[in-house]
């Protein structure tokens, strides 16, 4: 069991040298995601660009969700010159960045009504560099510290991304207001710098083969009949047993048939907040407020306020381990959702509108911290980039399916039951970090009986 701490130590960790850098990377993590959605959008319809044409270029996203595929070449693959020069996780985390604002300062110079096919070739190529940034920037920092950093760590990361979606998107927007979407884009461009400093201003983490890894690749090479790899064909198949089956085999190995549990509970676990989420604007226009009052109120309380949940749940996790905080942040999230059936019924008052996002934000924030603490701990050092990609898209995929319906139960039942609805499809991740604390109990138990 986890020995508690007190909160100086939990949060004394935020002062560690491999927290502060994520600050760092979640900026540059952070920077190009808005670049190729909101801000893009803007740009285009400031040029005059149709709005059927712009609702494509939002099929862009579809990168961010499938970067698992190629997330065991990253794993794999070194980089000639540059992994000898800096490492594995390094060297692509610098190309992935030299791509971003190679990306962005291509984009600065074309002319979005003759270039325009262009522009969708380099924003899909943006994302595909940020997308592979994300899986190098997430295997980086679960290979640098142990799992007790990670909520504190997800906390920092987090941080800097926020900042960096308020420059992307906020301060994209006056400068192109004062100067142009051009330079906008050269100076997006230009910030990508910070990241690449850090990148090589950091140490690379040690690699150490594990022993499990190895058994679980030689054993599916001999299931596969490649164990000899005496033709070209062997060799490729034993290669991509190695890079895309073991990792998944590896992890069934580790967990057993509570794997299957752990897995439902990736998927369910931000059901509820990312289902809430699509209908949060929305709710807040029909009630009657303005969009200045939703901006000042949801960007600022909401910004100050994830950033504040995000650092209480890195702390928690030092202090209590990750199942106690897992179990917190979703039982907070269902409750927040409760909050805003609450709103639905009440007359319009920006001080409970205030009172409700601060809190949603709160518990997403520490929920978020929490669980990406959580996913970290999942994974082996064998296979970092590719089982955690696994777990990032599985977290988001069926959550954001279901969201997908949100307007068609707002429509038929109204934003109360909506939320209600909400907060119910949160039910079950809680139940299931119940069982798995169960679990982990009777497990201890077993081992320290005589």
């Amino acid at each position: 069991m986890t020995t508690e701490k007190s909160w100086r130590t939990a949060f004394a960790i935020y002062l560690q040298p491999r927290v502060v850098s994520m600050i760092f990377l979640g900026f540059s993590a952070g920077l190009p995601f808005l670049l190729v959605f909101s801000t893009l959008s803007a740009w285009l319809r400031d040029e005059g660009v149709e709005l059927t044409v712009i609702g494509f270029f939002s099929w862009v996203g579809v990168i961010y969700s499938i970067k698992v595929f190629w997330a065991p070449v990253i794993d794999r693959l070194p980089i000639p010159i540059l992994t000898r020069l800096l490492g594995k996780r390094r060297s692509w985390m610098l190309l992935a960045q030299l791509g971003i604002a190679l990306g962005l300062s291509a984009m600065a110079g074309l002319d979005s009504h003759s270039q325009l096919q262009l522009c969708a070739v380099l924003a899909v190529g943006v994302a595909f560099c940020s997308a592979t940034q994300d899986v190098v920037i997430d295997a980086f920092r679960i290979e640098t510290a142990d799992a007790r950093y990670q909520g504190a760590m997800a906390a920092a990361y987090v941080l800097g991304y926020r900042i960096a979606l308020l420059v992307a998107g906020a301060g994209a927007f006056y400068i192109a207001e004062y100067s142009s979407w051009k330079t906008a884009y050269s100076v997006m461009a230009a910030a990508m710098s910070v990241g690449m400093l850090t990148t090589l201003c950091l140490r690379e983490p040690e690699h150490r083969p594990a022993e499990t890894a190895r058994h679980v690749e030689s054993r599916l090479q001999s299931a596969l009949g490649v164990s000899g790899r005496d033709s070209l064909w062997q060799r490729m198949l034993a290669g991509f047993t190695d890079a895309v089956l073991s990792p998944f085999v590896e992890f069934f190995s580790r967990n057993g048939r509570t794997g299957l549990i752990i897995l439902l509970l990736i998927a369910l676990y931000k059901m509820s907040d990312i289902t809430m989420g699509v209908m949060a604007n929305p709710f807040y226009l029909d009630l009657g407020f303005s969009k200045k009052d939703i901006a000042e109120i949801s960007k600022i309380f909401g910004f100050f306020m994830t950033i504040a949940g995000a650092a209480l749940g890195g702390a928690l996790v030092v202090r209590y381990g990750l199942m106690r905080p897992l179990l917190l942040g979703s039982v907070m999230v269902v409750a927040t959702n409760l909050l805003f059936a609450v709103l639905a019924l009440s007359a319009p008052s920006k001080i409970l509108l205030a009172g409700v996002i601060s809190a949603d934000n709160l518990s997403g924030g520490l929920a978020t911290s929490v669980f990406i603490a959580y996913l970290s701990s999942l994974t082996s050092k064998a296979y970092t980039a590719t089982q955690y990609a696994l777990f990032s898209s599985l977290m988001t995929l069926p959550a954001q399916f279901l969201g997908g319906f949100a307007g068609l139960v707002v429509d038929h039942y109204g934003y109360y039951v909506f939320f209600i609805y909400a907060s119910v499809v949160g039910l079950p991740a809680i139940s299931l970090v119940l069982l798995l604390i169960s679990r982990e109990r009777r497990m201890v138990a077993a081992t320290q009986s005589p």
